[in-house]
């Protein structure tokens, strides 16, 4: 009895804290960085959705069985705090800290597809250029759907070239031989996934395609004539400072000793540390939470009319604005949550997921990383508390039409 009243007392004082922390949002001014983020660790004032509020977040951690997540929250188009929680792998005990590498999963597609439209900007080629006009070892069959319509880089990274691989990727164990690019393509026995193909017409429809995109990385590193990861450390991770981040694969065994490990939806080892993604441009990065967010910001401040560190304000609009059919640019989903617009990425891979989400115009977001099968259910209840803790227009209600008399 006496340890069930010392753990509701815990509860209520971690109320109190979200409590408190929550005054000064409340009271129309900015948390500091120490408000928010206790907010956001403690119990909620709203039970909110299936009573998840309630729970402060090793609660929550425990209750999804995530062992390790780092938050970097963006405000004022500044990293306003960034903080590692848990623990990044059960066979060591290694903690989280805001330095520990997680795999970004998909969000590695925006990332990947600022290097293409750099590629534009520098003259290498055209986002409505036809692919096969870039590719030099490999060409993509059409079967029949691009008479009239091209597959183009817009259409590989918005998703709505018409291919129709229907696959995820689930990786490699380390230490198998890897598949090239092409192999992948083709569907080489050392393959794990099946060839990429046409299935209707450009343009027709929203496909997520994660093989469109490997046709992207296979034609971006050979109009570089450079490998791929070199090419995203030196035209995008470098220029950003994303001094935490890497397309290699597998990760180099420095950065492999403050990497998270790979969990299962109870939280347990799942074997081997991590798989290897070579689908680099879909899967393969390896990053922070901070430095997805030193990315977020770049677009950001390009869009408000700060020189950019990697595009233009001209470029940066082609990866924010929808290319017509479905919800996506040119690597970006695009999204209107309650009154405002907002660009991310989420990311799924085997026992890691992550989420990227930030406002086109406001200068806040945040990047939430997790190495667990379950980490998406954490990602949305931490979401929503950090949209609250900041008052994003995200929450906020319409304003309501009326006339003077």
């Amino acid at each position: 009895m006496l340890e069930h009243r010392t753990s509701a007392n815990r509860g209520i004082a971690w109320a109190l804290v979200g409590v408190l922390a929550m005054a000064a949002s409340v009271a129309g001014q900015t948390p500091t960085a120490s408000q928010a983020r206790e907010a956001i660790e403690a119990a909620q004032a709203e039970p909110g959705e299936e009573g998840l509020g309630r729970l402060t977040l090793p609660q929550l951690m425990e209750h999804f069985g995530v062992p390790g997540v780092s938050v970097a929250v963006i405000h004022d188009f500044e990293i306003h705090w960034a903080s590692g929680f848990g623990i990044a792998d059960v066979e060591t005990g290694d903690p989280v800290d805001p330095e520990t590498m997680f795999q970004a999963a998909s969000i590695s597609k925006p990332v990947a597809a600022m290097a293409t439209v750099r590629a534009v900007q520098d003259g290498l080629f055209g986002l409505d250029d036809d692919i096969n006009t870039i590719l030099r070892s490999w060409e993509l069959d059409g079967a029949g759907f691009t008479d009239t319509r091209p597959v183009t880089p817009r259409g590989l990274t918005s998703h709505t070239s018409g291919l129709g691989d229907g696959f995820g990727f689930p990786g490699y164990d380390p230490g198998i031989v890897l598949p090239t690019t092409v192999q992948i393509l083709e569907g080489h026995d050392r393959s794990n996934v099946g060839e990429v193909f046409m299935e209707r017409e450009p343009l027709t429809f929203f496909e997520y395609s994660g093989g469109g995109v490997t046709v992207m990385e296979l034609a971006l590193s050979e109009a570089r004539d450079m490998p791929f990861e070199a090419l995203m450390q030196r035209d995008v991770l470098g220029p950003i400072g994303m001094t935490r981040s890497s397309f290699e694969q597998p990760i180099s065994a420095a950065n492999d000793r403050n990497a998270a490990r790979a969990h299962d939806g109870e939280g347990r080892s799942r074997g081997p540390k991590w798989h290897v993604y070579p689908e680099m441009a879909a899967a393969g990065l390896w990053t922070t939470p901070s430095d997805l967010a030193r990315f977020a910001i770049d677009v950001q401040l390009t869009v408000r009319g700060d020189e950019g560190a990697v595009l233009e304000r001209q470029m940066v609009d082609e990866m924010l604005r929808p290319v017509g059919v479905g919800p996506y640019a040119v690597g970006f989903s695009i999204s209107r949550l309650g009154e405002g617009w907002y660009f991310g990425h989420g990311g799924s891979n085997w026992g890691f997921r992550a989420q990227l989400l930030a406002h086109t115009a406001k200068g806040y977001g945040f990047a939430i990383m997790t190495n667990a099968d379950r980490g998406s259910a954490l990602i949305a209840e931490l979401s929503r508390r950090i949209q609250r803790a900041y008052e994003w227009d995200s929450v906020a209600e319409g304003v309501r039409r009326g006339y003077r008399r």
